[in-house]
């Protein structure tokens, strides 16, 4: 048994987007996710926004109504 595990299916994709969308990311109809980062962005910036989007992906957020909650949760800024 592990604890603390979380077992994500992610898939990821890197292409290029406007500068300032550093990652989108789509949850598929077998309830896998999509993480679209963008490849104008540094290998750093698009860690950054790789890790940004699986702790949205952790934190359930797309079960989540108010986008905007979201992301200042997601920010730190609550």
């Amino acid at each position: 048994m592990q604890i603390g595990v979380i077992k994500l299916d992610v898939n990821t994709k890197v292409i290029n987007m406007d500068v300032l969308i550093p990652e989108q990311i789509v949850k598929n109809k077998d309830d896998s996710y999509t993480i679209f980062l963008n490849a104008r962005l540094s290998r750093e910036k698009q860690l950054e926004a790789y890790l940004h989007a699986l702790q949205h992906i952790e934190d359930g957020d797309f079960e989540k109504e108010d986008v905007d909650y979201v992301e200042l949760s997601a920010h730190n800024m609550l």
